[in-house]
């Protein structure tokens, strides 16, 4: 059954391609923009509240643990893979299909507005909303109004104006590059969207906290997390090795208030690699260490305590610094020992390091500066089943203690070790001893490779300036009309223009000293004039 019209006569019924061109032209227009930019704003909200999958998935695992049958449902629709998700690229793609169908169509507007002439003169200039008059004073009509005319195209092409003669009037137009700076930034998102993608393809990021002495060679194996792009091809892999000799960090311990312990320095040594040789960088916050395309950042830092563990027989188990991450702004770090080869159970330890330890009113211990400089560990102590063996992934900063027991003392409260560095705790229960031997610094880092960014900076260029154009530059119409015995000078802004009044008034004055007679122009004309005469 087809539908009725308004007037009651059947509506025609535009078919398959009808609907198809209806939907590409309500895409294309900016209602339809602005909807699909809002609906990615709210898209992106879940990517900011949610732990995502791509920067810490460690923290996902342990959401969805936590939070049973509901995480189960936001991770079945993609909550924690938010900007990698269908719904969100369908949106994404979407506004990109609309903005070009938006350039496309206003570019040959734009180009076809260009190439025609200046509108003429309307009937009635004084509807226009800057308008003015200037009386026409001469001893020959026709030879001035020629002369007028001229002038006053001369000063609206001097002016950057686009003018056309007529028989008593000049058309002016001025203001063609606010649009032009509006295509160009339109164009240059859509660029810097397309080079983002591409270098999401084609490029790849991972991550490694690396300890003061270590090496990190670049090979796949030696990241922490690696994400690749979707053309990845491990084979491209620069070849090199970075060693963090040393990393020197310094606090702010003399200011007050809030400026009190903020981070003032961190300088990482370090000491590249490469086939062609070796050679030594300052590595810091924002100023990466490049090497074939491949920029390695410094993102973070913190404190890798030493620690030995020995069985009852005194044979080492386990010896190593272990990563402490930063839970606030004085560096109380948490972290976790899993000593898998103990005996006779596996060991676990649970601790928290102080890097300068006081207490507050209830004399609890906390950390009172970054610093290290009154560091002090405090580790609980769990033996049974780590789980390593089960093929579930674990976090290397979580002790899954749920099927472990805590070790306690002879009376039976919990043991507690708190040692500072060179103190050794003797286990209970026969399970050998834990020495602090000291605390190294460790810096984490971000190797980051997109081989089309050189393209970013000359885009990102173009579109602050077409975003410049299209702010500042005016569009305006300006017309010059000689009616009988004045001139008649109007100006219409298409747009925002607070300045076509000015610029009106200016070109009045301007007609106003041509129109003026031969003698009152020029003094020194008429007294020559004069004496001639006599």
């Amino acid at each position: 059954m087809k539908k009725q019209s308004k007037s009651g006569a059947p509506a025609a019924d535009i078919g398959v391609v009808g609907m198809l061109r209806w939907a590409w032209r309500q895409l294309t227009t900016m209602r339809a923009a602005l909807i699909l930019l809002l609906v990615l704003a709210l898209a992106a909200i879940p990517g900011s509240l949610l732990p995502q999958r791509i920067q810490d998935p460690g923290a996902v695992s342990t959401f969805i643990e936590e939070n049973g049958a509901w995480g189960e449902f936001l991770d079945a629709v993609q909550l924690f893979d938010v900007y990698t998700s269908v719904w969100f690229s369908a949106v994404y793609i979407l506004l990109m299909v609309s903005l070009v169908g938006c350039i496309i169509p206003r570019t040959k507007h734009h180009l076809r507005a260009m190439r025609q002439a200046p509108p003429t003169a309307p009937r009635r200039l004084t509807r226009m909303s800057a308008y003015r008059t200037t009386p026409l004073t001469t001893q020959s009509e026709q030879r001035t109004t020629d002369e007028l005319l001229d002038a006053a195209r001369a000063h609206l092409k001097k002016s950057g104006y686009r003018t056309v003669r007529a028989d008593d009037h000049i058309a002016a137009e001025r203001g063609y590059l606010k649009e032009t700076g509006n295509l160009v930034f339109h164009v240059s998102i859509l660029a810097t969207v397309i080079i983002m993608a591409m270098g999401g393809l084609f490029g790849y990021s991972g991550q490694r906290v690396l300890v003061e002495g270590e090496t990190f060679s670049h090979s796949l194996v030696s990241y922490d997390s690696f994400d690749p792009g979707t053309f990845f091809d491990a084979d491209s892999l620069p070849e090199f090795r970075l060693t963090l000799d040393d990393l020197e960090t310094r606090f702010d311990d003399e200011a007050s208030g809030a400026q009190f312990g903020q981070p003032r320095q961190f300088d990482a040594s370090v000491t590249l690699n490469t086939p062609e040789g070796a050679s030594e960088f300052m590595l810091r916050p924002n100023e990466p260490v490049r090497v074939d395309g491949s920029r390695v950042y410094l993102i973070g830092n913190g404190y890798a305590p030493v620690i030995t563990a020995r069985n009852a027989n005194g044979d080492v188990t386990y010896s190593g610094p272990v990563v402490f991450l930063p839970q606030d702004g004085v560096y109380t770090s948490t972290g976790v020992v899993k000593i898998p080869d103990a005996s006779p159970d596996q060991l676990g330890f649970g601790g928290v390091l102080l890097p300068t330890t006081g207490r507050n009113d209830d004399g609890e211990l906390i950390s009172t500066f970054a610093e290290l400089r009154n560091p002090l560990l405090v580790m609980d102590a769990y033996r049974g089943d780590l789980g390593l063996d089960t093929g579930v992934p674990q976090s290397v900063y979580q002790l899954e203690s749920d099927s472990m027991e805590q070790l306690v003392d002879e009376d039976g409260s919990p043991y507690q070790m708190v040692m500072q560095p060179g103190d050794t705790a003797e286990l209970p229960d026969g399970h050998g001893s834990v020495t602090f031997e000291e605390i190294r610094k460790y810096a984490a880092l971000d190797v980051h490779h997109d081989p089309v960014q050189v393209w970013m900076m000359p885009f990102m260029a173009l579109l602050f300036g077409g975003l410049s154009l299209s702010l500042f530059v005016a569009r305006r119409r300006v017309w010059v009309r000689v009616r009988g015995d004045e001139v008649e000078i109007a100006g219409l802004a298409r747009g925002e223009d607070p300045r076509v009044d000015e610029a009106v008034e200016e070109l009045t004055q301007v007609l106003a000293l041509e129109s003026l007679e031969p003698e009152s122009a020029d003094p020194d004309a008429g007294s020559a004039q004069n004496s001639s005469g006599k």
